[in-house]
């Protein structure tokens, strides 16, 4: 039997009533020309999720479907298990908050026979359901929320131009060359880290590989309006200055350096400013930067490298 060109690949921890939204897109998509497969893997759920996946009624017609429990925690753990898992030459990630374009798959393949890239990446918009946008969620801040757009096609080579988690495609046999998802990055369970499909790009890049950027392979990240809060964005700063520091100090001493000590006072100072000069609608990226001076203090003193 001829292996598929193209694995969806879905990974999915507790969130059965986001997932339960996103299953009936993959129905909807315009079917590839070549073969594709989907593979959902279950990260260790225990939410209902095995029950909701064991249905039927989501699958599209003449699609094969396979569905996997890993049960180590973690967001880049369920994507290496994705990788030892698809047949498919080329896997595309997608999340369970998210639903495609119906051409987004369609997209894929044509960019991928064409080019027959290394790696791929596809515009992300957002879409707050059930509720209004908040106003304190200025438009700097949607590209922590996924928000993904550069533009017309072509071939990304800046570290400046990265490609999401949420939307991003590789060509399987490349992590022999660049390795798979680095486990300490990525969000774990209710643990808020990121930084592991910026981390990968960076990789991709270092190692010479040939990234597509395919502006037509459209998803929409599907924002739950009334969750929305401000810590998210202070959290998410905090642990990534975290593990930014304790990378950097390596086994070096635990004293922080001097030249910490003056950006975290200016850091702090601008996000006071700001506040109180402009209210707490215009404040929160400045307080996103102090959150995350703070959590490289820490991160330097105590966390291991």
């Amino acid at each position: 039997m001829t292996p598929p060109l193209i694995t969806v690949a879905l990974c999915t921890h507790n969130h059965a009533d986001r997932l339960a939204r996103t299953l009936p897109g993959l129905a909807r998509l315009t079917p590839p020309v070549h073969g594709w497969e989907i593979l959902i893997v279950d990260n260790a759920s225990n939410d209902g999720t095995s029950q909701l996946l064991a249905a039927i009624d989501w699958r599209p017609a003449d699609v094969p479907v396979r569905i996997v429990r890993e049960e180590e925690l973690g967001l880049s753990n369920a994507r290496n298990r994705a990788l030892i898992e698809s047949q498919g030459e080329y896997v595309v990630f997608m999340d369970d908050d998210e639903t495609p374009d119906p051409g987004w798959l369609s997209a894929y393949e044509s960019s991928i026979v064409e080019h027959r890239p290394d790696a791929l990446g596809g515009r992300i918009d957002v879409f707050f359901e059930d509720g209004e946008r908040p106003r304190w969620l200025q438009d700097e801040l949607l590209g922590f929320l996924g928000k993904l757009d550069h533009g017309a096609a072509s071939w990304l080579t800046d570290r400046k131009t990265p490609i999401f988690g949420g939307n991003f495609a590789f060509r399987r046999d490349v992590f022999a060359r660049i390795g798979n998802f680095d486990v300490r990055l990525g969000r774990q369970g209710t643990v808020n880290v990121g930084g592991e499909d910026t981390e990968i790009y960076s990789r991709l890049l270092d190692a010479g590989c040939a990234v597509r950027w395919v502006p037509e392979a459209i998803i929409y990240h599907r924002i739950q309006t009334p969750k929305l809060r401000r810590s998210y964005f202070l959290d998410l700063h905090y642990r990534q200055g975290r593990m930014e520091a304790a990378r950097k100090r390596g086994s070096g001493s635990r004293i922080p350096p001097k030249y910490i000590w003056p950006q975290v006072a200016r850091a702090f100072g601008r996000a006071l400013r700001q506040r109180l000069t402009s209210g707490s609608d215009t404040s929160l990226r400045l307080e996103m930067n102090a959150a995350h001076f703070a959590g490289y203090v820490v991160g330097w003193t105590r966390d291991p490298a």
